[in-house]
This record gives structure tokens, C-alpha cells and sequence, in this order.
């Protein structure tokens, strides 16, 4: 599974967690120029702008270690840009959602879901 998989396959992975959960999800891989959010979903009152990160391993550390500055910069603005179009008023938050992909097809991916993340 190349990079491109992995992360397609942990976005869907991840949004089946959330609708699990009772998340509504209002919109996928939503790109502007000031950067793209994975999954935008509502929780009750809030929109929640989730990031996701798959990983096979660790040996590069944890999945939500790459949501640096820079991107949560991004994310932010992505996120504004998201709230001004849709004239959308609610709360909001950033979470990151980890899936930690199994080495063995036995194995089952885990899930981590790290509200209010930044």
C-alpha cells in the first residue's frame, strides 16, 4: 500500500469512526488554496474539523506528531475559509484522529481520536 492508500484508507477509516459515533459528516477532503481538512463533521452544536493521520508504525513517531505549527496554521485557515462560505456560526474545534494500520491482515487498524487536539 503506497502513501496515497494509506491515507485515503485511514480518511475513510477514521469517518466511519465518527459517524459511529454519532458525528454527521458535512464534507470530505475539502481543499482551498489556504490548505485542505480531511473531514469536517458536526458533533451536536460543533463543527469539527478533523485531521487524520495513518501510519503503519512508529518508528517515525506518533501519527499526530506531523500536525505541526505549520499545519495547524493551515488547517486554521482552511477552516475559516470553510465557516465563512457555508455562514456557518457554530462552535468549533480541530481534532486528530490517529489510525495506526496493522503489519498483519489479521491484525485490526486501531482507532485514536484526539479531541480539541490545538
Amino acid at each position: 500500500m503506497d502513501t496515497k492508500q494509506r491515507g485515503d484508507y485511514g480518511e475513510m477509516l477514521a469517518e466511519r469512526f465518527l459517524a459511529g459515533k454519532g458525528y454527521e459528516i458535512l464534507a470530505r477532503n475539502y481543499r482551498v488554496r489556504q490548505g485542505e481538512i480531511d473531514l469536517i463533521a458536526r458533533e451536536g452544536e460543533t463543527v469539527v474539523f478533523v485531521e487524520v493521520k495513518a501510519r503503519s508504525g512508529e518508528r517515525f513517531g506518533r501519527p499526530c506528531e506531523a500536525v505541526d505549527e505549520r499545519k495547524q496554521q493551515r488547517l486554521r485557515a482552511a477552516a475559516e475559509r470553510w465557516l465563512y462560505e457555508q455562514k456557518e456560526t457554530a462552535f468549533c474545534r480541530f481534532d486528530v484522529i490517529e489510525v495506526f494500520l496493522p503489519r498483519e491482515p489479521q491484525e485490526r487498524p486501531r482507532i485514536h481520536q484526539i479531541i480539541n487536539a490545538f
